[in-house]
């Protein structure tokens, strides 16, 4: 964010002369992410039951995830762009109660079809949520700790894959699938509770509106700095969808023990959000390549860890630690969009559910062709690499266009 658009967000929250204590603004914050983690991993784990339960094959209720991360790919920017002229914590109030009766009718639905109607109906405010969620968190902040608020939000998500999922998973397989989906709409609702109870309310600008929001489109960073996301973080998606598989056809591990090398993976998720945080706040685009390069080199020893439980666990922890690119790459979308933020902070998860698209079948390519389920490993560095030659273009791009500045200010005063 700009040190223009930092004060016009503070100075929007300082005007009513609402109090809020900034930790409790960011619990509420991340609660909302716990909710959205806990139904973005769990369906996974959750979608043998509910084949079963609606009648269809396995590969049929996979259209039931594809549609949920659809959802999240439209609504991002679609709600991003109507909502400009609403005020930040009445967007988050709603774009959450949606959520909430979108898993709710989830867990009621009565056949395949209605299914992905709810389902779709739940990855629309996903998006929108964490962006705008993420431009709250970083207008209670000081400049200089933007991105480790914006850190504590995204905790919620990875603190879900430790925590929510696994509640989530067991109770959908004691009680039945819909009972999982009905305990992400509680949690939606717990969440609209807190955000009512401690956002701190705001006026909207008078120049926000949507064409101001389209605005980000022009910008070419946002362009590279998304594309960094939709690629470089496609490499940790395209190993965490075939892990499951890789150990136990691989390392050879017992199948009640995949749900323990899973909640590795979202503990090294959480360390690594938290360090990002930390670092981005000192130095961001350094930050974004040295994830890059940490996930390439991590996801590259993944083949050759494969054998052994021990060696996988640790180097599943790594790569899962470089997951803390999501909360640089959001704050970077903060400093490059200008005016235009709601829009290009959504867009973030749009990137993010590209990336989940492809890394997945890139790394279900290389299986098919015969490659072996290590060879995803290659495909996340390749993918990781890659996002880190759009980094490079994005950090020339941008050290030219300053120098283009400088040199048009001193012809100016000259």
């Amino acid at each position: 964010m700009t040190v223009a658009a930092q004060a016009r967000s503070l100075d929007a929250v300082a005007s009513t002369g609402k109090a809020a204590s900034p930790a409790l603004v960011l619990f509420a914050l991340a609660m909302g992410g716990f909710a959205i983690g806990t139904t973005e991993f769990a369906s996974m784990s959750l979608l043998p039951y509910f084949s079963v339960g609606l009648g269809i094959d396995e590969p049929t209720a996979g259209h039931v995830i594809s549609i949920y991360a659809l959802g999240v790919v439209v609504g991002a920017p679609l709600i991003a762009v109507l909502a400009a002229r609403i005020s930040r914590r009445t967007l988050l109030i709603a774009l959450m109660s949606v959520f909430a009766l979108g898993n709710g009718l989830s867990a009621l639905a009565p056949s395949y079809h209605w299914m992905l109607a709810f389902r779709f109906l739940s990855g629309l405010p996903h998006g929108a949520y964490f962006g705008v969620a993420a431009l709250v968190a970083a207008s209670l902040s000081a400049p200089n700790r933007r991105a480790q608020s914006v850190a504590r939000v995204m905790l919620g998500l990875t603190v879900a894959t430790i925590l929510g999922v696994p509640v989530a998973s067991w109770t959908g397989q004691a009680l039945g699938w819909r009972s999982g989906f009905a305990i992400v709409a509680g949690l939606a609702l717990v969440t609209v509770l807190l955000i009512a109870l401690h956002a701190p309310q705001d006026r909207v600008q008078p120049s926000a509106s949507p064409l101001r929001e389209l605005g980000a489109l022009k910008r070419r960073q946002v362009w590279l700095t998304l594309a960094i996301g939709a690629i470089g973080f496609g490499g940790l998606f395209a190993v965490y969808t075939y892990v499951a598989s890789t150990l136990m056809a691989v390392t050879q591990v017992s199948p009640a023990f995949v749900p323990v090398v899973l909640a590795v993976f979202g503990a090294g998720l959480t360390v690594g959000t938290l360090v990002a945080g930390w670092a981005a706040d000192r130095a961001l685009m350094p930050s974004a390549g040295l994830m890059l390069l940490w996930s390439a080199v991590w996801l590259a020893a993944f083949p050759f860890a494969a054998g052994n439980i021990w060696a996988v666990t640790v180097v599943i922890f790594m790569i899962g630690a470089g997951g803390g690119l999501g909360a640089i790459l959001q704050t970077r979308l903060m400093d490059v969009a200008e005016d235009a933020q709601t829009l290009a902070a959504a867009l973030n998860h749009s990137a993010f559910n590209t990336a989940n698209a492809l890394g997945p079948w890139l790394g279900g390519l290389a299986i098919a062709a015969g490659y072996g389920w290590t060879s995803t490993g290659w495909v996340g560095a390749a993918l990781a690499l890659a996002g880190l030659a759009i980094w490079a273009v994005a950090l020339v791009d941008e050290r030219a266009h300053a120098a283009r500045r400088e040199r048009s200010a001193g012809s100016f005063s000259g």
